[in-house]
């Protein structure tokens, strides 16, 4: 398949990106960091530096490259865990706007497919409704939300550590999305066991 990843260089996307080449897909990499076009090609991906809110590029480069899946696993969050507080307005606007923005891209594309992350555990507040929304409209166009535990491993606020339940290691994340690709319409929950 050929499969637009949007976040691939985040820290489920990298380790996504891997399986699908691997796998054997046509893979997209979007990344809004021009400074990360070298990893997206080292990962084996077709490199695509655009900013989910620029709406009529981000259509653009979705067409451009004719998926046949749209994957989203965008997030606004800081590298410092202790700062995830400030970005929660942030990583909102991206699970509503971003989400808006690749759902129409997806449309204008006639991409079929769209697979989008969520969260395992419920999120207090406006944060909480940020959520809800996106996931409400990845359904209504018939698509699958993959709920996530908190993310462990490399690259995670929980390198050497393990954080509560639910949680999954990053790697078996990535391994268990890319079912996810063609599943049928609903909510898949990736946690340990």
């Amino acid at each position: 398949m050929r499969i637009f990843v949007a976040g691939a260089t985040g820290v489920v996307g990298v380790p996504l990106v891997k399986e699908l080449v691997a796998a054997g897909h046509d893979v997209a990499g979007m990344t809004r960091s021009p400074s990360k076009v070298d990893l997206l090609r080292e990962l084996g991906a077709v490199p695509v530096v655009c900013d989910v809110y620029d709406s009529e590029a981000l259509v653009a480069a979705v067409v451009d490259f004719g998926p046949d899946v749209i994957v989203h696993e965008l997030t606004d969050l800081p590298d410092d865990a202790s700062r995830i507080a400030e970005f929660s307005q942030a990583n909102s606007r991206i699970r509503q706007v971003g989400t808006r923005n690749l759902i129409a891209a997806a449309q204008a594309s006639g991409v079929s497919r769209f697979v989008a992350q969520s969260v395992a555990w419920p999120v207090p507040g406006p944060g909480g409704a940020a959520v809800e929304e996106h996931e409400q409209a990845v359904l209504a166009i018939g698509g699958v939300v993959v709920r996530y535990g908190m993310f462990y491993g490399p690259g995670t606020y929980h390198e050497n550590d393990l954080p509560e339940p639910p949680r999954i290691h990053v790697d078996e994340a990535a391994r268990r999305t890319v079912p996810a690709l063609r599943a049928r319409s609903g909510i898949i929950t990736i946690v340990d066991d």
